[in-house]
Parts: structure tokens; sequence; C-alpha cells
């Protein structure tokens, strides 16, 4: 019997230590679990509908600050936006317009609906909550029909960059764009006839003089809008000269930055104005020493006023 109690003592000692190690694996387990959750590579592209997926750029942690490009780039050209962005501890998430960049091409229709509804369910399938919605050129002018469309679902604050809204071209009761649509009608015509001369006329009025940026800039951009269809080309450029969003403006109700180069040679300034009127609380950053490409020529203050706006 002496010899029976060291052999249980062994016994019950050995077991406790299994059960110990066990514990400690399996928490160890969990934590790198976890760890894996938290880490998880997130979806480069996003279906909207069956055969069409949308290139998303989703980087960094925090409070979603959503932008949409415009006519005719991709979400690459935000760019240098996204570091700052996500420095500053935002979750930043780019979004392609179908049609564009590496976003897939369909056949089918290329208006504000339709992108509106594209992003609404990007944000839908992401759960987006309380996020910061910008929008460039087109872009802005799709961001500011998304909000109204959809009563700013999934969004609290609304960014307007060199906005086409909420008309583009001039209209008998509203003079304030820079454009006829006659004139917008011979680039939709030059899509067909000749594409790259299009980018070239849009290319010299984006931004304020041939040395705003650098020559390097600009061929990035010129590789990123070769990228676009020209059939998506010439349908979004359609619904950029027939648009008219003025019905939107008194449906924005949530906190909204408008940011405009005074010298902009594709959206005028006094369109900037009559929207700083027309949304209610809104509020109006002028750019003295850029062009329509505002969010390149004058980055620093740029990046500056987007983040004081969405620390507010």
């Amino acid at each position: 019997m002496k010899k029976t109690k060291p052999i249980i003592a062994v016994a019950v000692l050995s077991a406790l230590m299994f059960v110990s190690c066990t514990k400690a694996s399996k928490s160890e387990n969990q934590s790198q679990d976890a760890a894996q959750t938290t880490t998880q590579a997130r979806a480069e592209y996003i279906e909207v509908e069956p055969n069409v997926r949308l290139h998303v750029t989703d980087l960094g942690e925090g409070k979603p600050v959503v932008l949409i490009h415009g006519y005719p780039v991709s979400d690459a050209s935000w760019e240098y936006q996204y570091l700052p962005l996500i420095k500053a501890g935002y979750r930043v998430i780019g979004i392609t317009l179908r049609g564009f960049g590496q976003s897939d091409k369909p056949y089918g229709k290329y208006n504000y609906d339709q992108f509106a509804s594209d992003i609404k369910t990007v944000l839908d399938k992401l759960d987006i909550k309380d996020a910061t919605l910008g929008g460039h050129s087109m872009g802005g002018a799709i961001a500011l029909h998304y909000v109204a469309k959809y009563n700013a679902a999934h969004v609290s604050k609304l960014a307007l960059f060199a906005a086409a809204a909420p008309v583009h071209t001039k209209k008998p009761d509203y003079p304030f764009p820079l454009f006829t649509k006659e004139e917008i009608t011979k680039w939709v015509d030059l899509v067909s006839v000749d594409r790259p001369g299009l980018l070239n006329t849009i290319g010299e009025r984006f931004v304020l003089s041939p040395t705003s940026v650098s020559p390097g800039i600009g061929a990035w951009l010129g590789g990123i809008e070769m990228q676009s269809s020209a059939y998506a080309m010439e349908q979004a450029l359609i619904a950029l000269r027939d648009e008219d969003l003025r019905g939107d403006l008194p449906k924005i109700k949530i906190p909204t930055l408008i940011m405009q180069a005074k010298q902009d040679r594709i959206v005028a300034y006094a369109l900037a104005e009559q929207m700083n009127k027309a949304i209610k609380g809104s509020t109006l950053i002028p750019f003295e020493n850029s062009g329509h490409a505002l969010f390149l020529e004058e980055k620093d203050k740029f990046n500056a006023e987007l983040l004081k706006f969405l620390k507010q």
C-alpha cells in the first residue's frame, strides 16, 4: 500500500499537467484564430449583380470614408488620399464605378441611378455604418444623388470635390455650367472617333496649367483613363450631359463639405456656390491655385480640409 500512494500521486500530477497543457494549447489556438480573423484580407472585388463586379480598395481601420472617382478614371486616382487617411486613423474605401478601371465593363445602363445602386450594394455588403461619402467631378454628382435617392443610407456626411452638379450643361433657366449640351455632345461623338483625342481634350482642361502636376502624374492619370471601356465612357458622358440633380439638393440633410477651385475649367465655381446656397448648413472651401484636379494640384490643402471635416 505504501508503494501505491506515490504511483497515484504521480498519475494525478501527470493528468493535471496534461489538462493544463491542453487548455494552454487551446487558448493559444483561439488567440491565433482571432488574429487571423482580424487580419483577414478584404475583398478586392464585390459583385453588385450577376456577372458585374466592382473593384474596391479597402484599407485601414476606423471610421469609414468612401470615395467615388471622377470621369473617366478609377479608385486608383485617390492614391494620394489613401495613405493620409489611413495614417489619420480612418478606414478608406475607394469604389471604381462599373465600366472604369479594373471594374467589370458590362453592356447596359451607365446613368446616375445605376451608379448609385451599385454603391448602395457595395455598402450593404460591407455593412458600412456612419461613413463620410466623398466624390470628385461626376463622382461628386453620383455621391450627391446617392444621398438623396437612399436617404443617406450608411452615410452621415457628404463631401463634394469639384462636383459636376447639380447640372453639367447650361439650360435656359440655369446658366451656371461652363458647357452647352452641344459642346458635350461633340465630346460624346469623339469617343467613337478618337478616344485618345477626347482624353487629351479633357486633360488640357483638367489642371490649372501644364506645370500644375508633374509629367509623371500626367502619364499615370492617362494610363488609368485608358483602362475605361469606350462604351462606358460614351454612356457616362451622356449621363453627365443630361442628368439634372437640382431636385436632389433639398433632400440633402447631412453635414456637407464642398471643395472647389475658383479657376476650374471643367466645373464652374458658380456651381459650387449654387450648391452651397441650396444645401442647408453646407460649407464651401475655395481653392485658389488649382484647376479641376484640386485633389492632386493642392493635395496638402485638400487632405487637410478633408481631415478637418472628418473630425468635426
